[in-house]
């Protein structure tokens, strides 16, 4: 795992700082400074007139070689990257079978000849997690792409003299070409989603390199050409991918079949087809010349994930004291022992935790409301202490149908088989009723399922955000912004749509977002083995009542993991390193928190007083999601003050006068 930067110059006479010019040595040192937390062990660079390229390294494979930046044998081609190539040792022998010669061990390498051999498909042959650019220097063209979830971050800006590259924004930041500016569509989406939901970033200008997607840029004609090579499409009892109609996905609707059991409806062939891809993940996600160790949270995907790998060393985290929703260690440990595993926890006090909240966000780059993101933190943290790289469940949830809000068409069913109109005037009865047991079942059993689910995360209504803003933006609707992607998963069942849609967006967004900076925060590599090629090739055609069973989430895969644990593990419902949030919210130091940040000069730029109030009422109360809807927002201003700070000390300053 390491952190690439880089810059690609169009007018070099364009590159100066305020008060003097800085030579491309400089500029270039300052970007690889700012990421020097994701590689400690080693910084290189390499420059030509016209590019220049930086990294910092984190070794974990090949631990003497693999430098890079990496250049091929003519010195035409120039790599670096941050990522891990599961199977790069069988890409390394199909290269040398057909000529190609290594220098190295690592499966840096492989990604050179690789993109010799196949030029813009490379990443068609990877199994991994990777962002990586190659530059050509002969051409002048610049080539980097990012792995199909999102598991590793690409940033870019086009400059007046430049294409600036990182792998996270604040290697971006210290280029003097780019003039930092916050751009507040990005706010609003956020205020919905809870994560930065949108391709342009809280940067104005810096964009994100979408999952799945590969970038060309071309210096002499200054043309960036983005291409999407993989989209997540799933085939829920299908036996094999639909063809395609008019240019649709997900056009073909799962063949219907005869007899009680056959190779896709058998549960049995099911359990067997999952346990194999799953394992051999694992095994091969243990790929490294350093050891590897397991977050263990008390949950059944990284329970499954540490049952199966053949490492020792368990981490947990856990608030409050005994066993209770926020403490998983309890449970942890005592998996671990029934494994014969070590185990190591950290109990995170109230006073860590707001002492961490700037720490984090700083790391994060961008604004995020999840407060589980302080949890991971001192997680990644704990492990970073004795291993180097971690095991870790995430995707199992997106895969495998586990989000309880999956189940909510179950329960829907047949009561939207009413007529709309008579659900949507019972609807309209009980938005008039006190917040009562039913009332959100029939207020949501009113709504299409593009209209009530937006993601794991739904916050403010394109309404409440308008109300909160003071600036209004061209922001679409939460709705609007993904009618797209509903509509091209209009085949699949309402539960698939909705996975769909988390593994576009909540995936990268939230999920392996957090997952990257907290643990690269400590200089940790981080893998998902169910995030992997294969795993999701037997995923994608699992069928609807495999995934959920009445009110029962992932119902399948606890099948699978009830092969290696025991009961109380493979049922137990997910929490994930959980947050007391509404205890920390109310609390005397939550409150001053609070507070403080909501009459800030920010706060009072951005947001009206009375949206604001109305929030604070009804802090810790636990009414509906306020407590999530007013993190947001404090997540939000504690960013602000942290990457504008010239803009916050100006903004304290005539408010003083």
């Amino acid at each position: 795992m390491c952190g690439i930067c880089g810059f690609i110059e169009r007018n070099r006479n364009n590159i100066t700082s305020a008060k003097a010019p800085l030579s491309r040595e400089h500029i270039l040192e300052m970007m690889m400074a700012a990421l020097i937390h994701r590689g400690p062990d080693q910084g290189k660079s390499w420059m030509s007139e016209t590019a220049a390229l930086g990294f910092r390294r984190l070794s974990i494979i090949d631990l003497e070689g693999s430098v890079q930046p990496m250049a091929n044998e003519s010195g035409d081609l120039v790599l670096v990257f941050n990522g891990e190539i599961y199977n790069y040792q069988e890409l390394r022998r199909e290269l040398i079978a057909v000529g190609h010669h290594f220098s190295t061990q690592g499966d840096s390498e492989v990604l050179l000849h690789g993109y010799e051999e196949w030029g813009d498909t490379l990443p068609e042959h990877l199994r991994g997690m990777f962002a990586f650019a190659i530059w050509d220097e002969k051409n002048g063209r610049l080539y980097a792409a990012r792995d199909p979830f999102g598991i590793k971050p690409f940033y870019y800006a086009l400059t007046d003299s430049s294409l600036v590259f990182a792998s996270e924004i604040k290697g971006i930041l210290p280029h003097p070409s780019y003039k930092k500016k916050l751009n507040q569509e990005a706010l609003a989406q956020y205020l919905s989603f809870q994560y930065s939901a949108l391709e342009k970033t809280f940067f104005q200008d810096i964009w994100q390199l979408k999952p799945g997607h590969f970038l060309k840029y071309d210096r002499k004609t200054s043309c960036l050409e983005l291409t999407e090579y993989f989209v997540p499409e799933l085939y829920p009892g299908c036996s094999e991918k639909p063809e395609e109609k008019n240019g649709k996905r997900f056009s073909s609707k799962p063949r219907k079949r005869t007899g009680k059991k056959n190779a896709y409806t058998d549960m049995e062939n099911w359990i067997s087809r999952l346990d194999q891809a799953i394992s051999d993940s694992v095994k091969t996600h243990m790929a490294a010349d350093v050891e590897v160790g397991s977050f263990l949270s008390g949950g059944v995907d990284s329970s499954l994930i540490a049952a199966e790998f053949t490492g020792n060393k368990t981490f947990t985290v856990g608030f409050g004291k005994g066993q209770s929703r926020y403490n998983e260690m309890p449970f942890a440990r005592e998996l671990a022992e029934e494994l014969h595993l070590s185990h190591s926890g950290k109990q995170i006090s109230e006073k860590e935790f707001w002492d961490a909240v700037p720490e984090v966000l700083y790391h994060m780059d961008e604004p995020s409301g999840d407060p589980s993101a302080v949890a991971l933190y001192f997680l990644s943290r704990e492990a970073a202490r004795q291993v180097k790289v971690v095991v870790s469940g995430e995707g199992a949830d997106e895969l495998f149908g586990g989000y309880c809000i999956y189940c909510e068409p179950n329960a829907l069913h047949l009561y939207q088989k009413l007529p709309s109109l008579l659900r949507k005037g019972i609807a309209g009865l009980a938005k008039r009723l006190p917040d009562m047991r039913g009332r959100s079942f029939l207020i949501r059993g009113s709504m299409s399922v593009e209209e009530r689910f937006i993601g794991n995360a739904n916050l403010f209504t394109a309404e409440e955000r308008n109300r909160l803003l003071k600036t209004k933006t061209q922001a679409l609707s939460p709705q609007a912004f993904l009618a797209k992607d509903y509509a091209d998963a209009g085949q699949l069942d309402d539960a698939s749509r909705m996975q769909y849609i988390d593994l576009l967006h909540w995936l990268p967004g939230d999920i392996l977002q957090k997952a990257d900076r907290m643990s690269m925060a400590h200089s940790l590599e981080l893998r998902v083995p169910y995030l992997d090629k294969e795993v999701f090739e037997a995923a994608r055609y699992l069928p609807p009542q495999f995934k959920q069973k009445k009110q029962v989430s992932k119902y399948l895969f606890r099948q699978v993991a009830a092969r290696h644990l025991p009961a109380a593990s493979s049922n137990r419902r997910k929490l994930g390193f959980p947050v007391p949030l509404g205890h920390f919210l109310s609390s005397e130091t939550g409150s001053e928190h609070i507070i403080r940040t909501f009459h800030s000069p920010a706060a009072e730029k951005f947001f009206h007083r009375e949206a604001l109030d109305e929030l604070m009422t009804g802090r810790g109360c636990g009414r509906g999601n306020t407590n999530r809807k007013l993190w947001a927002v404090y997540a939000f201003l504690v960013w602000y003050e942290i990457y504008f700070p010239e803009e916050a000390e100006a903004q304290n300053t005539a408010a003083a006068v």
